[in-house]
């Protein structure tokens, strides 16, 4: 799922692309909102609101679009071929002279007046890449759930707006956090939210989502990803779960050695096994 700097990223492109020009095709492929027509229209401005992107028009109407696992907008010069999947994929086209925006397997896709915008993302807590960010209101809504999951809560975007799943396992393995303690036994709370945000922030001008620092091939991140392979710090199997309530599970890895558990573990906590539960070695 795209997180919260691949959102900012694409609203930054998209600003460029898009801000102040007119539009000349401003079409939806999508039945509800099939007989609306954009063009004509000119963009104030895109700007992201956690893992939401907000398309902001001059006549005072607001274009909300979400990518939730798979959607995403690819960007083109007018004439060149696009290549973000099949046709049928595509679900908004917004172009100007200059530039062609094409959403594919885009979600949630509304537009409201402006004004209204709080019904889309008024829900949403302190976005951790936005001039609204309020660590202390953010740890505020973490702790309204004392006995949360710290993984689960962690991804509620009512707590705090743009952590993903590669986010919340790379911080809280950082920190040494097992994802399945409860919120209020976790004493570093604080550490642990501004080190998802560093992290988030460090890749927000670039694609590439490293957490590791190390550009090598293969140890871009700590525990996301790799099942069953030495943890880089201890050489213990990284392990994969399952969490979060059944409409909302998530899978989580994490390695039971750096992120042992201090305190008692949710009950309700589906731990896996690694692939290769064999001694393995660390990386040379």
């Amino acid at each position: 799922m795209p997180e919260g700097d691949t959102v900012w990223l694409a609203a930054q492109r998209m600003n460029t692309a898009l801000a102040g020009g007119t539009l000349v095709r401003g079409e939806f492929r999508i039945p509800r909102l099939a007989t609306l027509d954009l063009t004509g229209g000119t963009v104030r401005e895109v700007l992201p609101r956690g893992k939401h992107l907000l398309i902001r028009l001059t006549d005072g109407r607001t274009l909300r679009t979400h990518f939730r696992m798979d959607g995403s907008w690819h960007i083109y010069r007018p004439g060149a071929r696009w290549h973000g999947g099949p046709a049928h994929d595509v679900r908004l086209v917004l172009a100007t002279d200059a530039w062609e925006c094409v959403g594919y397997r885009l979600h949630d896709i509304d537009l409201v007046p402006s004004t209204e915008e709080h019904r889309l993302i008024g829900h949403l807590g302190p976005d951790v890449l936005g001039p609204d960010w309020d660590l202390d209101e953010a740890l505020r809504r973490l702790r309204e759930a004392p006995d949360e999951q710290v993984g689960v809560a962690l991804l509620d975007q009512r707590n705090l707006a743009g952590i993903g799943n590669l986010y919340k396992v790379e911080s809280l393995f950082v920190l040494g956090v097992h994802p399945w303690a409860r919120v209020a036994d976790v004493e570093r709370l604080p550490d642990l939210v501004e080190r998802a945000r560093t992290l988030m922030r460090a890749n927000l001008h670039h694609p590439e989502q490293n957490t590791t620092g190390d550009r090598r091939r293969g140890r871009d991140h700590w525990v996301f990803g790799r099942r069953g392979r030495p943890c880089f710090r201890c050489g213990t199997a990284i392990l994969l779960g399952e969490q979060g309530p059944p409409v909302q599970e998530r899978v989580t890895w994490w390695c039971p050695s750096c992120q042992a558990a201090t305190s008692s573990i949710d009950p309700r906590a589906r731990t896996g096994e690694p692939d290769h539960p064999k001694p393995v070695t660390l990386y040379p």
